[in-house]
């Protein structure tokens, strides 16, 4: 009679009850590492530090979001929002835990549509897959956005914003061009130390030029729209949980990614409270979005100066993530992966060009970018960040821990799953009915410009 295979999960063995049903879900592309023996391989992987990893991630959610956060005070008030914002720091701790967790367990999941193979099958992966390149491309447009209005504030408004996305998107792509993420780490230090600079700058042009007469607000009655259209912008403001699996992967000691999750967020929860607080205090309920627009000129340009270096990296970060999910996805497990061979090498850069073309189209071409880009957050990222996390922790009790008894006895945890996937949800249907009411009250006010247009 032939045994259950035995694996290893957290470095303790396990046996796999359900393995003559789950066996082709384990073989997602392959059911080793993506990149196993390394270290025999031309191009290496596996190189990065979880202090490196910690840095690219503060560097990518940081950078949008202090730039929304102090508005969400003027709609709901400064205590709720806080509250919030601790909040949604803490809950994004628990859903790193179980992400990191699922990834530790199944080494073979490099992106979030190999853990949807592995729950739910191909279909699960394709949706997933494509969500998470969809994402990456909006998050890279949203970047070159900011960027643009960036380099448009420094130019006095001097320089078609047409060409200015241009060219912030020509140096995303040339920063998106790496194999390796650990060729992106140094620019990733340098873009968390310039973001985190460029919010205690803001906080300090706050502070020097107070809006005389300001009003604050406490706590604020609000309608369900604009309450939770407030609350969009510290929930997605967490929302980097998408890159998880990606990094991991090319950790050299995956077990510490924890560690990395740790540090990136305390310091966003900590830096998102402190930023919030002081710069809506100090400019009161007239705080725009983005939050830099209410400083005086001279201190909106030293910031969006000392800003811009982290959007630039920002957006070819994200480029590059979506490069590497399809690059992987068409040659796993063969030598263009690790070697310099001249197909890899095309089509690494022709899939980082296509994904700069794709998101600077987007900035260009559709005069509602910005909403959809809350429709993308609402659809992907309320899943990435918050209820996927439920899923997978339910499916590991499930297959690796007993089946129904061994979620039985685990109330807490799966009392907890189950909330995470019903907030996910939650988030998902409100976030884009939010989205979709803007864009109708934007056409019916003739806010919505012309594409291609300065």
């Amino acid at each position: 009679m032939a045994s259950h295979p035995t694996y290893e999960a957290h470095g303790q063995p396990y046996v796999d009850e359900k393995a003559s049903m789950t066996a082709e879900k384990q073989d997602s592309g392959g059911s080793r590492d993506v990149f196993a023996e390394d270290d025999v391989h031309q191009i290496q992987y596996k190189t990065l530090s979880w202090q490196a990893v910690s840095l690219l991630m503060i560097a990518e959610i940081v950078s949008n979001g202090i730039l929304s956060l102090p508005s969400a005070l003027a709609v709901v008030g400064i205590v709720p929002a806080v509250i919030l914002i601790v909040f949604l720091g803490i809950f994004g701790l628990y859903t790193a835990k179980l992400l990191i967790d699922f990834k530790l367990n199944h080494p073979n999941v490099h992106t979030m549509g190999d853990a949807g193979y592995i729950m739910s099958g191909p279909v699960a992966r394709e949706v997933l897959a494509f969500g998470t390149v969809a994402f990456a491309v909006f998050a890279s447009g949203s970047e070159l956005l900011s960027s643009q209005q960036a380099l448009s504030t420094l130019s006095n408004q001097g320089v078609c914003s047409m060409y200015l996305v241009i060219i912030a998107g020509a140096v995303g792509f040339l920063i998106s061009l790496p194999r390796t993420l650990d060729r992106l780490a140094w620019m990733g230090f340098l873009s968390a130390i310039v973001i985190a600079v460029a919010g205690f700058v803001a906080m300090i042009g706050a502070g020097a030029n107070p809006v005389p007469g300001r009003s604050l607000t406490v706590a604020a009655s609000s309608n369900f729209f604009d309450a939770f259209l407030a609350v969009t912008n510290p929930v997605f403001a967490y929302a980097g949980h998408f890159m998880f699996f990606i990094l991991i992967s090319e950790m050299r000691r995956p077990e510490d990614a924890m560690k990395a999750a740790w540090c990136l967020q305390g310091f966003a929860t900590v830096f998102y409270t402190v930023f919030s607080v002081v710069v809506y205090v100090y400019i009161g309920n007239t705080v725009q979005s983005p939050a830099l627009f209410s400083l005086p000129p001279a201190w909106a340009k030293a910031t969006f100066a000392i800003a811009l270096a982290n959007f630039l990296f920002t957006s070819g970060l994200y480029v590059h993530t979506a490069a590497k999910l399809v690059f992987i996805r068409i040659f796993r497990h063969s030598e263009h992966i690790h070697s310099h061979t001249l197909l890899g090498w095309t089509v690494w850069t022709l899939l980082c060009f296509t994904g700069v073309a794709v998101a600077a189209i987007l900035a260009i071409a559709v005069p509602i970018f910005s909403y959809l880009i809350g429709i993308a957050a609402a659809l992907f990222a309320a899943w990435y960040t918050y209820g996927l996390a439920g899923f997978f922790w339910l499916h590991d009790v499930y297959h690796l821990k007993g089946g129904v008894d061994g979620l039985k006895g685990r109330p807490i945890g799966t009392i907890l799953a189950v909330l995470t996937i019903i907030a996910g949800a939650f988030i998902c249907a409100a976030g884009t009915y939010v989205s979709i009411k803007l864009i109708v009250e934007a056409y019916a006010s003739g806010q919505v410009g012309k594409p291609f247009i300065c």
